[in-house]
């Protein structure tokens, strides 16, 4: 999971991987202004805005975007994926996997005055697992959480109900950052006005479909190893904007009407790395790519020939290419390739064979009489429904367009149903689609169990809301997925990964379309834009602007 400095550079530079891209169109910086300026604001403009900035409460990217300025986690990862020191200097693990005992900083205090204690650990951890929170993401990572014990102000002692291997990672993420004790105690709204933190900035103002204002936290002197510096950030302020529209967010990067701008839009990218006053900073974010999750539970992906028929009657590739201008990369398994114990042995075990989806269709009775036509079995057409939210990306929506074209030229007729994010939502509660479109940010490989694990298919394995949206249930899977978690050896870990990774391709559980990735475009006035290492967002206290 590296994320590298921006650096500024007086020749053209292009770095490029599927993984990593930096690109500077020749940055001319004055001596004077390489080293650091003190002050000054930087102007962030995204596509998304929260809907809550406590990222406690749902948990989706925009939210941890925002936390990640003024929110500190009590333990960090490293560019290399290794679990390091934060707040927490220093912690055991009990031979049983169960108890964390971490030993506490005592210099640290949020910006509402509060000194950071065992105590705000232990509020923390009992808000994410407290039900009235809503926490989808950070509460559904600790769902082994039992308690924290307290025995003085610099101990906290997590105890969890089970062995939870991956419990440091997600600990690492912005989304279980450490808030106020006193902030918490608040009303749920109140708190995802005004979150309180402890880190290097603090939130001034929400206004609302327009803006959030942070100001420099100038106490602030326990950054993270990775940081570049210590003391307080160097920028005294940071307006984070929103612009939804595209063209009108590049427009104002290119002026210089905003420093930095999030969702570079992939139209753009190319004359973006023309343009000597820009550059652009792109990585993938670890976890599972972008996908539709086919659902198990019902005709026609009930049958594992029709799903690796779907799946295998897209030419994601091509649609790629003529959305994203070839800016994008294909999904290349079920884990993106940053995170931890990726394989790449499945990137090619659901290319685009739009013959063998055909005679897999044949094997399974599903009959064309022609090309193009729709199959039918016993008199019923070959349907398959996708509920397609509100929420949708336009470029999504397009290439979900492009998945309906080539799937009908094997017999699918794909129909594609706009529905408003409600509607979504109750129809994934009722399992009432035959595919589901999704992501799953995270720094942790675990997320193949909560995707894919009988223990994520909601109450009773039966209704209700539930993560996994293939409907997949099978014992040996589960039990790979236990077994993963009981082990801290990074040895044994990488083999029970590997094989989840198998099994899950081997299933056709998704049609998965391409890694999310973090796409920062940068006018020339900001430098030393950073991406943390844990989810790959942005970070801004070593950034700095010259102007």
């Amino acid at each position: 999971m590296i994320a590298k400095a921006l650096k500024r550079n007086k020749r053209t530079r292009l770095l490029f991987s599927p993984l990593f891209v930096l690109c500077a169109a020749g940055f001319v910086a004055s001596a004077a202004a390489e080293e650091p300026v003190k002050g000054g604001t930087l102007i962030y403009a995204t596509d998304r805005e929260p809907t809550c900035l406590d990222p406690h409460v749902d948990g989706d990217m925009p939210q941890v975007f925002v936390a990640q300025q003024y929110l500190d986690s009590l333990v960090s990862m490293d560019e290399q994926g290794a679990i390091q020191p934060w707040l927490a200097k220093s912690w055991e693990v009990s031979p049983d996997g169960k108890t964390y005992t971490f030993h506490l900083r005592n210099d640290v205090k949020f910006t509402n005055g509060e000194k950071f204690t065992s105590q705000a650990v232990k509020a923390n951890l009992d808000h994410m697992a407290n039900p009235a929170t809503q926490s989808s993401t950070a509460g559904g990572y600790i769902r082994q959480y039992v308690s924290t014990d307290t025995p003085d102000e610099q101990t906290a002692v997590v105890h969890l109900s089970s062995p939870y291997a991956a419990f440091l990672e997600v600990l690492a993420q912005g989304f279980l950052g450490i808030e106020a004790p006193a902030a918490l105690a608040r009303s749920r709204d109140e708190n995802c006005q005004s979150p309180v933190g402890s880190g290097p900035f603090k939130i001034v103002k929400w206004d609302r479909q327009n803006q959030v204002v942070l100001a420099r936290n100038p106490d602030y002197n326990w950054a993270p190893p990775y940081a570049h510096h210590h003391g307080p950030a160097y920028l005294e302020q940071i307006i984070w904007r929103f612009i939804p529209e595209p063209g009108v967010r590049f427009a104002a990067l290119r002026s210089g009407k905003v420093d930095v701008i999030e969702a570079l839009p992939p139209e753009s990218e190319s004359a973006a790395t023309r343009n000597r006053s820009l550059s652009v900073l792109i990585k993938d974010r670890p976890g599972n790519p972008t996908y539709g999750a086919l659902n198990t539970r019902r005709e026609p992906f009930n049958e594992l020939k029709v799903r690796e028929a779907f799946i295998r009657s897209a030419d994601i590739d091509g649609a790629l290419a003529s959305i994203f201008f070839n800016h994008f990369h294909r999904a290349s398994g079920p884990l993106s390739p940053v995170t931890p114990f990726y394989s790449p042995d499945f990137a090619h075990a659901d290319d685009y064979d739009p013959a063998l989806a055909a005679k897999l269709l044949d094997e399974a009775g599903w009959k064309q009489t022609s090309a193009g036509e729709i199959r039918t079995r016993n008199g019923k057409p070959l349907v398959v429904h996708i509920p397609v939210s509100a929420s949708t990306s336009t470029p999504e929506r397009t290439l979900w367009e492009q998945v309906q074209a080539t799937a009908r030229q094997v017999g699918f007729d794909v129909q594609l149903q706009p529905v408003s994010d409600a509607q979504s939502t109750d129809l994934q509660s009722k399992w009432d689609y035959d595919v589901s479109l999704g992501y799953w940010n995270t720094n942790t490989p675990d997320v193949l169990r909560i995707l894919f694990s009988s223990a994520f298919l909601g109450a009773a394995g039966s209704g209700g809301y539930h993560q996994n949206d293939t409907g997949f249930s099978d014992p040996a899977f589960d039990r790979l997925m236990t077994q993963a978690l009981q082990t801290q050896e990074s040895g044994e870990r990488r083999k029970l990964y590997y094989q989840a990774q198998k099994t899950i391709s081997e299933n056709y559980l998704q049609l998965r379309t391409y890694p999310q990735s973090t796409r920062l475009g940068i006018y020339k006035t900001a430098h030393d834009v950073r991406l943390e290492p844990s989810l790959t967002v942005s970070w801004l206290y070593d950034a700095w602007v010259s102007k």
